[in-house]
């Protein structure tokens, strides 16, 4: 009997080094037998948010299939973070990668470490975008994507690269 694969989608940026090079990176970091990438977004470049005294970000939202739970993805996300140097020093500041699950299967999640889904996606512009652009019928708190997007100001969000050539090719 085949092992259940659980859909997951995946936010990923960074505003310090080579975000895309560190992007690409984490996608191969975090690949394994149990989590397959997909799927993934063009790539943005994004204003700054929560606090904007900082480098432009790169955004990108990658669709996943694993064999993980909800809480040893996010494991196998925070040890990718770890081994490209990720370090947190102020909530919202610059970084040289950040990977948030933003959805699994549907599950609603709330435990001190992990939410489920992603308690801010339909606020963020620069991850509605990426997200709608894989899975713009998803619903979410009863509205699609497609719909949300339409709801946030998307002012200084650009495609950098067209398509998922960034992070596979």
């Amino acid at each position: 009997m085949a092992e259940r694969r659980h859909h997951a989608f995946i936010g990923l940026g960074g505003n310090l080094g080579d975000p895309k090079a560190t992007m690409r990176e984490a996608l191969l970091l975090i690949q394994s037998d149990a989590i397959r990438v997909e799927a993934v977004s063009s790539l943005y470049r994004t204003p700054p948010w929560g606090k904007v005294d900082q480098p432009d970000f790169l955004n990108a939202v990658a669709s996943l299939r694993t064999a993980l739970s909800p809480q040893s993805l996010l494991q196998a996300c925070l040890e990718g973070e770890r081994q490209l140097k990720r370090e947190r020093k102020e909530r919202w500041g610059p970084r040289l990668i950040d990977l948030d699950i933003l959805w699994f299967d549907g599950l609603a999640v709330a435990e001190p470490e992990l939410e489920l889904p992603h308690p801010r996606i339909t606020e963020r512009a620069f991850v509605l975008v990426p997200f709608a652009e894989l899975a713009p019928d998803l619903v979410l708190k009863g509205r699609s994507l497609r719909d949300w997007l339409s709801g946030v100001d998307r002012s200084g969000i650009s495609v950098v690269e067209p398509g998922a050539g960034w992070a596979l090719g």
